[in-house]
């Protein structure tokens, strides 16, 4: 991720997210939101998340159902996807019994300054950056000859082994999404796909958000757009803390035990000439319980180039976007600038420029 950013780890706090969340510390100023510059309003309207069926969407109602949840929402509660609430239950057990082990114990799989993966916080790459409260352990599961296992925790002793296999079955359901979006659009199905390449990466982070004592004040994860074609994220059981912007409201995504939550990032609203959303969210505090969840980033190879299918591409919806190759770069720095990655790559006068 920090490939070829320009990075500063200089922004040093004295205590870390944990500490001062046991010990009820007022949050420094470099943790205050200080106001948000997307959306508005902050919303408890209990605006509904599309709720898709995958085991239905051979089905042309499910199909559109898609397509619409997909150019609209942005997101959706994926069910039938063949994991049981139960498995779904240990997952998040292995994650709360990592983030319980003993700090020294956890950094033994620290982040390498400059490095997006490990254990630890965000990489530091703007003076202005407004930290996260949050901690999180970052892993590379594809490919696997990428994989860096001397940071896969021996603790719990079956961690790899789960994350091996949760990693597995959500690349499948991924691959399936990615050809089902392309039929819904009349395209060949492989159009998606084929632009993740023959080894696409996937990244999992275990999120961990402590209490905060000024939740009002302090965000778990700032507003943002995903660098990545498809997200799939495990919520927390019980706590809710996920948002995302829909017609200028924060709108809370409920929690459904048995549910994935399925978002698209930036490389597919760019694959898709602007049909579907990669949406806005965030991740709000709470001064009394942790919440915890697991998010699986599925992109194309960083060689790959991308950009909108031609098949997408029309007088009445002309190329959106140029080509680009590793927009991750390119989001991860804009994210932590305040910006808008997408508009960096959006063509302004209509012209089919590359």
């Amino acid at each position: 991720m920090a490939g070829n950013l320009l990075v500063s780890e200089e922004k040093l706090v004295p205590k870390s997210v944990k500490e001062m969340s046991i010990d009820g510390d007022e949050p420094p100023p470099d943790y205050k939101a200080n106001g948000n510059s997307f959306g508005s309003k902050d919303s408890s309207a209990q605006v509904p998340i599309p709720i898709i069926d995958l085991s239905l969407l051979s089905s042309e109602g499910e199909l559109e159902k898609l397509k619409s949840a997909l150019s609209s929402a942005g997101c959706f509660q994926a069910i039938g996807h063949g994991m049981s609430s139960s498995y779904l239950d240990k997952i998040r057990e292995v994650s709360k019994q990592f983030f319980e082990l003993p700090e020294e114990e956890k950094q033994k799989y620290a982040r390498a300054v400059n490095e997006s993966e490990g254990y630890g916080n965000d990489i530091v790459v703007s003076d202005k950056q407004v930290l996260d409260w949050s901690y999180r352990l970052s892993l590379r599961v594809f490919p696997e000859n990428k994989r860096r296992l001397s940071l896969w925790p021996k603790i719990p002793t079956d961690f790899s082994k789960i994350l091996e296999e949760f990693s597995v079955k959500v690349k499948s359901m991924m691959e399936y999404l990615l050809r089902c979006m392309a039929t819904s659009l009349n395209l060949e199905e492989g159009s998606f796909v084929d632009q993740f390449g023959e080894q696409p990466l996937m990244l999992a982070r275990f999120n961990f958000y402590p209490p905060c004592s000024r939740p009002n004040l302090v965000l778990g994860v700032k507003p943002h757009t995903d660098r990545s074609g498809i997200t799939v994220l495990l919520q927390d059981k019980e706590v809710k803390g996920l948002q995302v912007l829909i017609d200028d409201n924060w709108v809370n995504v409920p929690t459904i035990a048995d549910a994935l939550v399925v978002n698209l990032g930036d490389q597919m609203q760019i694959m898709s000439n602007g049909i579907f959303r990669s949406i806005m969210h965030r991740v709000v505090t709470n001064t009394e319980k942790m919440r915890m969840s697991v998010a699986m980033f599925n992109e194309p190879g960083p060689d790959n180039e991308i950009g909108p299918v031609e098949g997408l591409i029309n007088e009445s919806r002309p190329r959106l976007y140029r080509n680009v190759k590793n927009y991750g770069d390119i989001n991860y720095k804009c994210y932590q600038e305040g910006k808008i990655a997408l508009e960096t790559v959006q063509i302004t006068n209509n012209s089919n420029q590359k």
